[in-house]
């Protein structure tokens, strides 16, 4: 069994757990004020295992298990048996790293609170773009475009949502994820970013 369908499980059988039992909801969702008052740093990596409803959690799940696959074959290739820590750790800082700025600008504000897997779901996508730009991702099934295009519309909706923040979606988590992902895979594997740019170079529209 993949790691990426391990996490698709564990994460969808806490998160329909949690719908149904605010109390353990209540304990896991990013809440920046209580992080700051008592010290509550575990809200970062709980609040990527809960989601807001049964339609933001089929979202997240099947765009991780879409994409979450390729990558961790691609990571078991390039780094041997230390793929999966790469991984790992791509996914969970992806969900730690997305919430940063969200964490700093609410801190002082005891009534908001974030949860859900986009950050990780969101690195581990924009992980695959670096790397493989010109694969195809659908939206909805049927709409079809290069990742790199879907990267920079993806990018662009998520700054302009985020600063309107009339949504309950926290769109600058997807922002800063896709972003991490980006850096993660250059750091890790530094061949990405020429060969991004060489694909791009060769890609025709027609």
């Amino acid at each position: 069994m993949s790691i990426t369908l391990i996490l698709v499980i564990i994460t969808s059988g806490i998160s329909l757990y949690a719908l149904n039992n605010y109390g353990l909801m209540d304990k896991m969702v990013l809440n920046p004020h209580r992080v700051t008052s008592r010290n509550e740093y575990y809200r970062f990596i709980s609040s990527g295992f809960v989601h807001a409803d049964f339609g933001h959690l089929i979202f997240n799940m099947l765009s991780l298990w879409f994409v979450g696959e390729g990558i961790e074959r691609l990571f078991a290739f390039l780094f041997g048996s230390g793929g999966t820590f790469y991984y790992l750790l791509l996914y969970i800082l992806g969900i730690i790293v997305a919430d940063i700025p969200t964490f700093l600008k609410h801190r002082k504000n005891p009534n908001y609170n974030s949860l859900g897997a986009s950050g990780g779901v969101a690195a581990v996508l924009f992980a695959a773009i670096l790397f493989s730009p010109l694969m195809q991702v659908c939206l909805y099934f049927f709409i079809c475009m290069p990742g790199f295009i879907f990267g920079l519309l993806f990018l662009g909706y998520s700054y302009i949502e985020g600063r309107r923040g009339t949504s309950y979606v926290n769109h600058s988590a997807h922002m800063y994820g896709a972003i991490f992902g980006m850096v993660f895979m250059a750091v890790v594997y530094p061949s990405s970013v020429p060969g991004f740019f060489q694909q791009i170079l060769s890609w025709r529209l027609f």
